[in-house]
């Protein structure tokens, strides 16, 4: 009989660890605020302590935040307003494109907005595409402040290598499922990455209007 570990389940969750704990302070080094929590339940629990009651809150389309329940919790909490332009149907269809359009507009105004990303680096810098623009100009400008949910996998050496990971994976795997799941064509193709937005930074006098929670589980895409 052969001999030899096959589970590597906490080596890997002690690389991420490290390597989140790397990506942490380099966010802070980029005046934005960094997390690091162990499980879903946990980036939960601190994503509504960070979102203070009577909040206007605006999404972006993510994955991650369906995967932990947000919009459910934040629901059954009943203290905030919240606008959600990719609200489905009970076919899991999205909303016309003009009223999702208005509903997109109107998040640039929220006083928190909530995304997840297609990559972060080592170095703490975020890197998106989108296909319509608007999350990637909410996580920008407008909000007053953006709460971003990442999970380790998302974890990247450098701006290349999220390009690579968004090129390669993120991007097809996303169309796919606008088109197989949400009816979500409208003319528009397969192109999800016409806008690419890599953030550095925050200015110092707007410390910690993006904080980043990151969490040591595969989650989103």
């Amino acid at each position: 009989m052969a001999m030899g570990d096959i589970d590597l389940g906490k080596e890997i969750r002690q690389y991420n660890r490290e390597r989140a704990e790397m990506v942490v302070q380099n966010l802070k080094a980029k005046y934005m605020d960094g997390h690091f929590v162990e499980t879903k339940e946990d980036a939960l629990a601190l994503l509504l302590d960070l979102i203070p009651a009577g909040a206007k809150l605006g999404r972006g389309d993510s994955v991650t935040l369906n995967q932990l329940g947000v919009f459910e919790a934040l629901t059954e909490r009943g203290t905030n307003e919240f606008i959600n332009p990719v609200r489905t149907n009970a076919q899991g269809h999205n909303p016309p494109r003009e009223e999702r359009r208005a509903m997109q507009r109107q998040t640039l105004l929220s006083d928190v907005y909530l995304a997840g990303t297609n990559a972060i680096t080592l170095e703490g810098t975020i890197v998106n595409c989108d296909g319509s623009g608007n999350r990637v100009a909410a996580m920008c400008f407008g909000p007053k402040k953006v709460i971003l949910v990442v999970g380790c996998n998302k974890i990247v050496r450098n701006v290349e290598a999220a390009l690579d990971r968004i090129r390669d994976f993120a991007c097809p795997v996303n169309a796919m499922r606008h088109r197989m799941k949400h009816s979500k064509d409208d003319g528009l193709g397969w192109g999800v990455m016409r806008y690419t937005t890599i953030i550095d930074g925050n200015q110092p006098v707007e410390q910690g209007k993006i904080t980043v929670i990151l969490v040591n589980e595969d989650l989103g895409m």
